[in-house]
């Protein structure tokens, strides 16, 4: 629930234009591009008092508060950053920003191609975590912040702030990781191929070039997120919330939707196929198939850790099968391994991987201490 006294109020995004070249992970380079971005609070004298948020898969810049002309625009992670909130903005200068690749303004497959003025499309390279974090490496010397009080995520937000911690040692005190794994597992890898090829498979697709045409891959986009929908509950949440409840009161005997989680992911695929962009989709889940900062350490997880020197929260919930607590152990004990300052917490909640995103007592109380005791 959000409370409107302590919000931090209506936000107008703003934009960056970087014209040196990037040069990305897997050997393209972007000759020049923009990221969208949002700020809440106010950067103090020694710019020390900095928080980057950095978002999951089809999150965005727009973190917290609204839009004047869209009262219902509430940021995702609103129940977080605000005046008095765990991510206190009367402390923090807390910062959002759309990754490249996305489809909220920042340069991506759904912007022009300066080579040819026509968008981007299935030619706009693949970009993965480590070019996300150069890119808002850019945005903060934009801004005048040499060092992060604190990188915070969750899911694909939170390998954004390790390797934010392995990339810039130096550039952050703080990482804080939350729902997330060091590396997908192939059940992870899995699913987002399943996602990936309803949308390839989608005869409106045409082959990534679908604006030129037109249309959207409507269909193979609901399908991809309904299948990733599925994953972010727990059964235990999808059996209170829906059981075998039935939509009209009977069995249709038909393909029809039958059963009220039938009609819950059909709403999700559509309402998700209605603004989100299938090109995103795709680069955004290789971008969580690879990420795996053990890959030049023969494995090593301990070892690649060796490079960071911020402070930790790792935080995991009980019935997050996604990335299970495990996996966030795992984190934790490369952390302790290399003798660097981690605390962790395993909260009880019942709503699987997007636990991360709701206002849970335990969860918020975590966060409004850790981030309490970081100082500026």
């Amino acid at each position: 629930m959000n409370n409107l006294s302590n919000s931090v109020g209506e936000i107008q995004p703003q934009r960056a234009h970087f014209d040196t070249p990037l040069t990305l992970a897997g050997g393209g380079v972007l000759p020049a591009f923009d990221l969208v971005y949002e700020t809440y609070g106010e950067l103090n004298a020694s710019r020390s008092n900095a928080v980057l948020v950095c978002h999951a898969l089809s999150g965005n810049h727009h973190v917290a508060g609204r839009y004047a002309d869209d009262p219902k625009s509430v940021g995702w992670w609103d129940n977080l950053v605000g005046p008095g909130k765990p991510l206190d903005t009367r402390k923090f200068f807390v910062v959002g920003v759309n990754n490249l690749g996305g489809c909220y303004g920042s340069t991506g497959p759904v912007t022009d191609n300066p080579a040819t003025g026509k968008p981007w499309g299935a030619d706009f390279p693949v970009v993965v975590v480590e070019d996300w974090v150069a890119a808002q490496a850019r945005l903060a010397d934009r801004l005048g912040i040499d060092s992060w009080a604190a990188v915070i995520g969750g899911s694909l937000g939170g390998m954004q702030a390790m390797q934010w911690a392995l990339e810039y040692p130096e550039r952050i005190r703080h990482a804080l990781v939350i729902a997330s794994a060091p590396k997908l597992t192939a059940q992870n890898i899995a699913f987002n191929e399943v996602a990936r090829q309803a949308i390839l498979s989608d005869p409106d697709f045409h082959g990534g070039h679908y604006y030129e045409h037109g249309v959207v891959p409507a269909r193979g986009l609901r399908l991809a997120r309904m299948i990733g929908h599925i994953t972010y509950l727990s059964d235990d949440q999808m059996a209170e919330k829906f059981g075998r409840k039935l939509r009209q009161g009977d069995l249709k005997f038909s393909y029809d939707v039958d059963f009220e989680i039938e009609s819950y992911l059909r709403y999700q695929g559509d309402k998700f196929a209605g603004y989100f962009d299938a090109n995103t989709y795709l680069i955004t889940t290789k971008a969580l198939d690879y990420f795996d900062p053990a890959r030049d350490y023969g494995g090593n997880l301990a070892a690649a850790l060796a490079r960071a020197r911020a402070d930790f929260l790792v935080v995991s919930f009980s019935t997050d099968w996604r990335f299970a607590p495990e996996r966030s152990r795992e984190i934790v004990y490369g952390l302790v391994h290399n003798g660097l300052d981690v605390s962790y917490a395993e909260v009880e909640c019942s709503a699987g991987h997007d636990s991360f995103l709701l206002d849970d007592p335990h969860y918020h109380a975590v966060m409004r201490a850790y981030f309490e005791g970081i100082a500026v």
